[in-house]
């Protein structure tokens, strides 16, 4: 019998408790400090200790790091890659209870005590006290938890195959923690020999419906990309109002248009991405004046199954141009009504055509002057260094408006999905099978995990093509923003996403179930992962 760390439920809870008590909220101190006490932590296992070169802090961006965790069996080549990301969405919905919201033992004894104001479902759960509260405690410190556990496992049983614990900051925002990894895993590849047979996440549950028991496991994710438009009018003052036209009078027509549109819509295995809808609208008008508004912007957002972003912003520009198109009949019809000469007529431009434009009347150098300019500003993120960009260079070439400027926004996540590869369809056949025989746990499968995860920065597959829309029309690009996409083809594997069944992510009353996320999944997980490194290991007996 081994003496593990982490071996019962209890002790895993245990482990749980302390990994949420760092407090890691993306761009926060904790998420710089949070790789730093993991691997002090890791560090106790008897494995790192044998061998520390396996264990190691990178650089992201912004000061953070991710972290590499190997178990190498000396005679495997084969490699299960288990990735987590540790940051967490804020806690400031806790109210006077925030002190406590990375405390789940504690906040669940003072949730019992004070839950007037949840929902139903909440209320029930937490009476059951089959579930744990607490932010992180679902996505997705448990998923991390137990990858921890099963590199342990794995070290003490000298399991015939290598496991690669990979953990990285920002997947709630940029997923630059994922992006600056995949080099790594690249290079780990090389130095290692090692060859990644299966991208494992440990991303929870989501439910397809409110209140849904069911649980889930996921062969694929749903992939995200954020079109965008900076909409230039021309300014006049209040009291000569068709001198002008103003910016939220064109952006109306194209949110309108955007808003809920089917044509964005994708269906694939039975299963259908959300409806577009507006992320950001808002007017650059830093004060009160009796200048008309005349550059605003909106960011919407666009989900992924089998399109590209070169097939979004084709579409995205035929819809834009409708918006153009029926804006400039309105306002044709106003200005007739009214007997005053149109100030002009609103075009659709793409950014690639915007920048060329400037490059040619005041040369490269003068535009790397203003993405300088911009990124300088610490206080932008890169959705807003993006309108500023295309804003400045709107302003030196006025010439052009009125016009809807088309770019991309960061962060795009690609859509992935392992269906109908070997691999992948036994691993959901032996968890589907095992868990209702050992657990009686019902299991369905989905093919796009509807949350977004860092999944999406692996076993790429689209062509050379289906990006450069993205590097061309996405302003920081290159600066402060990019997407590893030729690393991401050498990624080729499968990818599987099996977490523990928890409710209300980043809600106040975010929590995990107890028996599922302690006893079934880990052991589910364990068995699974042996199933992948025996058949391999009898396979090459045969050969």
């Amino acid at each position: 019998m081994i003496n593990m760390k982490w071996g019962t439920p209890e002790k895993l809870r245990e482990l749980l408790c302390e990994l949420v008590s760092w407090k890691s909220i993306t761009l926060s101190d904790g998420e710089k400090q949070f790789p730093i006490l993991l691997k002090e932590k890791l560090k106790d296992l008897e494995h790192f200790q044998k061998y520390p070169e396996h264990l190691s802090l990178h650089q992201a961006d912004l000061g953070r790091q991710f972290l590499t965790a190997m178990y190498k069996h000396p005679e495997a080549t084969d490699t299960i890659c288990l990735i987590s990301h540790f940051d967490t969405v804020n806690t400031e919905e806790y109210g006077d209870l925030q002190p406590f919201s990375t405390m789940p033992e504690k906040l669940t004894q003072l949730f019992l005590e004070k839950y007037d104001d949840f929902s139903q479902d909440a209320i029930k759960d937490l009476e059951s006290g089959e579930y744990l509260f607490g932010r992180g405690t679902m996505d997705m410190k448990m998923g991390l938890a137990m990858h921890m556990r099963l590199i342990e496992k794995a070290s003490l049983e000298n399991w015939p195959v290598n496991l690669l614990l990979l953990t990285v900051p920002d997947e709630e925002v940029n997923s630059s923690g994922m992006r600056c990894a995949v080099p790594v895993l690249l290079h780990l590849q090389e130095q290692y020999n090692l060859t990644y047979k299966l991208f494992l996440n440990g991303e929870p549950v989501f439910s397809q419906k409110p209140a849904d028991p069911q649980y889930y496991i996921y062969t694929g994710t749903i992939g995200k990309i954020m079109p965008a438009a900076l909409f230039y009018g021309k300014e006049t003052h209040v009291g000569e109002p068709f001198g002008g036209i103003t910016s939220p009078f064109i952006a109306s027509f194209l949110t309108q248009k955007m808003e809920w549109n089917t044509e964005f819509q994708e269906t694939v295995l039975g299963e259908r991405t959300p409806v577009p809808v507006t992320l950001q609208q808002k007017d650059l008008k830093l004060e009160y004046s009796t200048q008309t508004p005349y550059r605003s912007t909106a960011l919407y957002n666009v989900f992924l199954m089998k399109r590209n972003a070169s097939e979004i912003m084709d579409l995205f520009e035929r819809i834009a141009n409708e918006a153009a198109n029926d804006c400039n009949t309105v306002y044709l019809q106003v200005c007739q009504k009214h007997r005053v000469e149109p100030v002009g007529k609103v075009r659709v431009i793409r950014y690639q055509e915007l920048l060329q434009y400037a490059k040619d009347k005041f040369g490269w150098e003068y535009i790397e002057e203003i993405k300088k300019e911009i990124h300088a500003n610490q206080e932008w993120d890169d959705r807003e260094k993006s309108f500023r960009i295309t804003d400045k260079l709107m302003i030196q070439c006025q010439e052009l408006s009125p016009s809807i400027v088309i770019l991309y926004a960061p962060p795009y996540y690609p859509a992935v999905n392992s269906a109908g590869n070997e691999l992948a369809e036994e691993c959901v056949k032996f968890v589907t099978e095992r868990a209702l025989e050992k657990y009686n746990l019902s299991v369905e499968r989905i093919h796009y995990f509807n949350g977004i995860c860092d999944l999406s920065y692996v076993n790429y597959q689209d062509s050379y093509e289906g990006w450069t829309a993205f590097e061309a029309n996405t302003p920081v690009w290159g600066d402060s923003y990019d997407v590893p996409f030729k690393g991401m083809e050498k990624l080729n594997a499968p990818v599987l996403n099996v977490g523990p069944f928890g409710k209300d992510a980043h809600k106040r009353t975010e929590r995990l179930h107890i028996r599922n996320a302690f006893e079934e999944i880990p052991f589910i997980v364990e068995e699974m992962i042996y199933m992948i490194s025996s058949k391999k290991k009898t396979a090459d007996l045969k050969s």
